[in-house]
């Protein structure tokens, strides 16, 4: 038995993503895009995935390329997260132009987020997307807190105190 669409959309509403975009350059060009799902998939060896829409030019490009750079945007960055979402191709087509970032040779590394690049490693399809591997080659960590989203909105991360006011987590 499988659970209905809308109600899987529902639920999964309620969970908190960070925001991230994912960058690619090379033979094929350059590309970016927002995307909400990522996560580390090994320490040994470092290794994340995300999952980009199959018919997507980011996920053509990537796969193409053979690299990707995935940027966790930091709290104060969610106009970069909408200007590489898609919305606004229409008035700017080139959403890299006027921001600031530095080159890798897996993609764009974001001014302010903590970046991942790496080479694709694996590449399955599910469904309506493409589940990307990378192989970590190299991280910037910017020491940001980051961007998250949730219930169609971009939230912000703040670390919950236990009853003494210290951290829960150190």
């Amino acid at each position: 038995m499988t659970v209905s669409r809308d109600m899987f959309i529902s639920a999964m509403r309620q969970v908190a993503s960070s925001v991230t975009i994912v960058t690619t350059d090379g033979s094929a060009g350059r590309a970016g895009a927002t995307v909400s799902a990522f996560t580390s998939l090994s320490a040994d060896p470092p290794s994340v995935l995300v999952c980009l829409r199959s018919d997507s030019r980011i996920a053509r490009t990537v796969a193409a390329n053979g690299a990707f750079s995935v940027n966790v945007l930091p709290e104060d960055a969610s106009h970069l997260a909408q200007k590489f979402s898609g919305m606004f191709d229409h008035a700017q087509r080139d959403p890299f132009q006027g921001i600031e970032m530095s080159e890798a040779p897996s993609g764009a590394v974001l001014a302010g987020a903590t970046s991942f690049n790496c080479t694709v490693e694996q590449t399955m399809t599910h469904g309506t997307h493409s589940v990307v591997v990378g192989s970590v080659s190299t991280v910037s960590e910017a020491g940001m807190r980051p961007l998250a989203y949730m219930a169609g909105a971009y939230h912000v991360v703040r670390p919950q105190n236990d009853p003494t006011g210290e951290p829960q987590c150190q």
